[in-house]
């Protein structure tokens, strides 16, 4: 978005102390290790923040690892459960290596899944794919010829149709992306398959309690080491190579933007 020229103050995850509080948020927040979504100027020493989009760290998740599942993790395992009761199922994950779906692949584990297979853009991420718990992995150009009781979609767009194809009978999509992409809906009809669509921000203002039994489990997790965010840090001074790892999609895991370290 920055070199599209399309964001020149965009938002995104954050992790960070409060500052300061506006007049209607209990001051018990001061200080308080948080992190979250702001809707913009995230690359900051300070940023605005809504006390709804934040939520305290625990004290012995460092900053980075916290960064990778304040928010992918929600994502990740909202879309995940979304697939159902997935205890001795088969998944397919695509964008396994992102952000979202490396933890998508270890929470599918955590919870039971019997078979997991990671969808990349560039099979040289396997490896990396592997590690986190996926038991094979298919790059998007390859034929998919396996079937899966659930396919958590992370990409969109042409994977869409596809997906749908390599669903078992009764298999059920579901789509977290913004990359669009269309359903032929008789192609679900002879085999009873479903597609579901998944929003955090949706379930963020209407169901908060179903936010925080998802958050809960995350730190329960990671605490159990069940999940292990995987990131790579740059200082703040390095901003266009942390931008291009993206554009480029070299990144395996979350890209993290360390500000100032005495502040985390």
């Amino acid at each position: 978005m920055l070199r599209a020229g399309n964001a020149s103050e965009p938002g995104g995850e954050m992790v960070g102390r409060v500052a300061d509080v506006g007049p209607e948020v209990p001051a018990a927040w001061l200080g308080k290790r948080v992190g979250g979504v702001v809707l913009e100027g995230v690359y900051a020493d300070y940023v605005l923040a809504a006390p709804a989009l934040v939520t305290e760290l625990p004290a012995d998740v460092g900053a980075a690892a916290g960064l990778a599942v304040v928010r992918g993790g929600l994502v990740a395992m909202g879309a995940v459960r979304s697939g159902g009761d997935i205890a001795g199922k088969s998944l397919l994950i695509t964008a396994a290596a992102s952000g979202t779906g490396h933890l998508a692949v270890q929470i599918a584990r955590a919870l039971g899944a019997k078979r997991i297979v990671g969808a990349v853009g560039a099979i040289d991420k396997a490896g990396f794919v592997r590690e986190c718990g996926a038991d094979a992995v298919v790059a998007y150009d390859d034929p998919w010829d396996e079937r899966f009781d659930v396919i958590v979609d992370g990409v969109g767009g042409s994977l869409v149709p596809r997906a749908v194809r390599a669903l078992a009978p009764r298999g059920r999509l579901v789509a977290y992306s913004a990359g669009g992409g269309s359903v032929e809906v008789g192609s679900l009809l002879a085999d009873l398959k479903t597609v579901t669509g998944f929003s955090i921000g949706l379930l963020a203002r209407t169901q908060p309690e179903l936010i925080e039994s998802c958050r809960s489990q995350l730190w329960k997790l990671l605490a159990d080491g069940a999940i292990r965010p995987q990131y790579t840090e740059y200082a703040v001074h390095r901003l266009d190579e942390a931008i291009a790892s993206i554009q480029e999609r070299r990144n395996t895991g979350r890209v993290a933007l360390r500000m100032d370290t005495s502040a985390l």
